[in-house]
């Protein structure tokens, strides 16, 4: 417990200053106005989908043992079929590019990166004209783990690296987070990869607001492309396990926008 609250307390520093770096890069002055302007209406607009979030995020966390058990017994064992269609592919990829330098960057973006992927856009979107945007993401969200539960649920499959296909490269230079993974996921829920859909979610919410948002556009992009990359390079997914995650996150996207109607005359601003 006292390593996990360790490992907790270090990646909310880590994480919070990286968020503060990037608002007062990618905000400025004027934004920092508009997010702390709009704090109270917001949290009032959103919580609805705060609600919605929550409650998807606590019913994974509290049935993610059990439903374990039941995709055990009952689910698609896919582990066989996914490596006899793409054989050796996540092998190639960490072979290509492994080295103590690679193995320390995947890690930090799997890690680090990923969780100020998913928190920056809290304050990015905050600092916008309306709240549509914001309503959406979280819909997004919830939407992702929602899913994605029901999928893992359905799809019993092991990851490369629990199956000797790879070398586990994670924990290799931050052991501590080992005991953190056990706590936020399980062995055999790997299809999709919800680090892949979360991660294109946020880069595509990045790219419609493109126009507001241009330097946030590319960095997302850097980030959620180094991420599913990271993905198969500690061996943690498949390549079909990411493509899965992409097209959750194009899916849950496209339904956010469409069950958050566009405010009637609103335009986002930066």
């Amino acid at each position: 417990m006292i390593v996990l609250l360790s490992v907790l307390a270090y990646l909310f520093v880590v994480v919070a200053s990286m968020c503060l770096v990037a608002a007062v890069a990618i905000l400025g002055q004027g934004g920092l106005y508009r997010l702390r302007a709009n704090l109270r209406s917001y949290l009032w607009a959103t919580r609805k989908q705060i609600a919605i979030l929550l409650a998807v995020l606590l019913i994974s966390a509290l049935g993610r043992g059990g439903l374990q058990v039941i995709s055990e017994v009952y689910g698609w064992h896919a582990t066989g079929t996914i490596f006899a269609i793409e054989g050796t592919f996540v092998a190639w990829v960490q072979g290509t590019l492994l080295s103590p330098i690679a193995t320390v960057y995947f890690s930090w973006i799997y890690i680090y990166a990923y969780v100020f992927l998913l928190v920056f856009p809290f304050l990015v979107y905050g600092a916008l004209s309306t709240p549509r945007t914001l309503k959406r993401l979280i819909v997004a969200y919830a939407l992702n783990y929602a899913v994605g539960l029901v999928i893992y649920t359905m799809v019993f499959a092991h990851g490369p690296r629990n199956v000797d296909v790879v070398t586990s490269l994670l924990f290799t230079y931050n052991p501590g987070f080992q005991e953190l993974a056990a706590q936020v996921n399980e062995n055999a829920n790997v299809f999709p990869s919800l680090h892949t859909s979360l991660s294109m979610t946020v880069a595509t919410f990045a790219y419609l607001t493109r126009d507001e948002y241009p330097v946030w556009t590319v960095l997302s992009a850097w980030i959620a492309a180094s991420v599913m990359l990271a993905t198969m390079y500690l061996g943690i997914h498949w390549l079909i396990d990411v493509l899965g995650g992409i097209v959750l996150a194009l899916g849950c996207v496209s339904a956010s926008r469409r069950i958050v109607a566009p405010d009637p005359g609103a335009r986002a601003k930066r």
